[in-house]
C-alpha cells in the first residue's frame, strides 16, 4: 500500500477508463512521445514509489506523466511540504493534470529538454529525485543526451534518476554522464519495463 489517506480512492481515479482511452487515443497520436498503448499498472508505479521513498525526496520532477498513475504514488510518499513538477508535451495530459487537487503538484506543459528553465519558472530547488517515463528510444539521440544532461546538471547531489523504459537506449545516451544504473525489471506491466536507477554522488557539482 502507498502510504497517504484514501490511497485507493485516488488510485481507483487514476485508473478510470476515460483515462485509460486518452491515453490511448494521445499515443495513437503522437507514438514517439507517448511510450505505451495504455498507462503504467499500480505494479510499476508501487515499485517507483518503493524505489523513491528510500530517499525520503522533497523536490520531485516527473518527465512525461502521462494520465498521472505514477504522479499519483509519487504524491503519496511525497512530505507534506514537498514539491513535484510534471512535466509533459502532449496537452490533454497537462489539462487533466491540473485538474488534481494536491497543492505539492505543480504542472508545466513543455518538453522534457526545458527542464531547467522549468524549475527556475517554478523557483524550484535542485531535485531531490528525477523520474522519466519518456521514450528515449524513440527520439533522436542528440535529444536524448540533451534531456539527461541537464537531468544530471539539475539533479541535487546525492539525487536519484528513475526512468522506466521499454529499451535500453536511455542507458547509452546516459553512461557520459552518469555512468552504469542498476536495472530491475517489472513484468507485471504491459509492455515490461526495465527501471534504471542512477544515484548522483554526493559531492558532485
Amino acid at each position: 500500500m502507498f502510504e497517504g489517506t484514501g490511497v485507493d480512492a485516488q488510485r481507483a481515479r487514476y485508473e478510470r477508463p476515460e483515462l485509460a482511452w486518452m491515453f490511448f487515443r494521445n499515443f495513437l497520436r503522437h507514438p514517439a512521445t507517448v511510450a505505451s498503448i495504455v498507462p503504467s499498472s499500480r505494479f510499476l508505479t508501487r515499485c517507483l514509489a518503493d524505489i523513491a521513498r528510500r530517499d525520503r525526496p522533497r523536490t520531485v520532477v516527473e518527465l512525461g506523466p502521462g494520465t498521472g498513475c505514477t504522479t499519483r504514488a509519487l504524491l503519496d510518499i511525497l512530505p507534506r511540504e514537498g514539491r513535484l513538477l510534471a512535466i509533459d508535451v502532449e496537452e490533454e495530459f497537462v489539462v487533466n493534470l491540473r485538474n488534481e487537487p494536491d497543492e505539492r503538484l505543480l504542472v508545466q506543459h513543455g518538453r522534457a529538454d526545458c527542464l531547467n528553465e522549468a524549475l527556475l519558472a517554478h523557483r524550484l530547488a535542485h531535485p531531490d529525485l528525477i523520474v522519466s517515463g519518456i521514450p528515449f528510444s524513440t527520439m533522436p539521440a542528440q535529444e536524448g543526451r540533451r534531456i539527461l544532461q541537464q537531468v544530471w546538471t539539475s539533479l541535487a547531489p546525492g539525487g536519484r534518476f528513475l526512468a522506466y523504459q521499454v529499451r535500453g537506449h536511455v542507458a547509452r545516451y546516459a553512461r557520459e554522464w552518469m555512468g552504469t544504473p542498476q536495472v530491475r525489471m517489472e513484468v507485471r506491466n504491459v509492455p515490461p519495463m526495465r527501471i534504471y536507477c542512477w544515484r548522483k554522488p554526493a559531492g558532485a557539482a
